[in-house]
């Protein structure tokens, strides 16, 4: 079984968008989007590991999602704390990818720091595939390096390093730098603060 999130947000490009995004960043997850706190609630609710919910419906929901508080992310239009929920972990929708792709890092970091209360993962992907240098290399992409460059501070041949990518990619099954990022943070490889 893989790793389930609801999205539960009217505007159906919104949850469609996001969608995309959790599952390039995350393949292993599941995600599935809902119009309307009914269609959440009519599609068994409780499987799910965390709910990323408009905030109006987390107002309008308020006691549901009170008592799911630890798996409930409010979407927020706004970065000042006037758009934000307190008792609830905020992420601001109205910025740039890269700047959402950094917020949902450190929003996994923050509530899953060293694996702490993680959802268990399938059982391929409880192992670790990479090898030491494979890790070294991983860690310099997700902070911005070069191949160039990497290959000069490892003192390995360019090609060897672009080897090293693509065994990366496959061995994880991954398709971007940005879902590179979050294995590795996700993974405790990388801190999100030297992304």
């Amino acid at each position: 079984m893989r790793p389930q999130i609801a999205i539960v947000d009217p505007n159906t490009l919104s949850g469609i968008g996001l969608r995309y995004l959790l599952q390039n960043l995350m393949p292993i997850i599941r995600v599935d989007v809902y119009g309307s706190m009914s269609e959440l609630m009519a599609n068994h609710p409780e499987d799910y590991v965390h709910y990323f919910v408009a905030t109006n419906i987390v107002i309008a929901n308020r006691q549901f999602f009170l008592e799911h508080r630890h798996k409930t992310i409010a979407l927020s239009m706004s970065l000042d704390g006037n758009g934000q929920l307190p008792e609830f972990h905020s992420l601001c929708v109205n910025v740039p990818e890269k700047m959402l792709v950094r917020s949902l890092l450190m929003l996994e970091q923050s509530a899953h720091a060293n694996g702490h209360n993680r959802p268990p993962m399938p059982q391929p992907t409880q192992r670790c595939p990479l090898t030491n240098r494979e890790i070294e290399v991983m860690s310099l992409i997700v902070q911005g390096y070069l191949n160039k460059e990497i290959a000069d501070q490892l003192n390995i041949g360019l090609s060897t390093v672009i080897t090293h990518r693509k065994n990366l990619m496959d061995k994880l099954g991954l398709k971007s730098v940005s879902a590179l990022t979050i294995y590795a943070v996700m993974h405790g490889y990388v801190d999100i603060n030297s992304v």
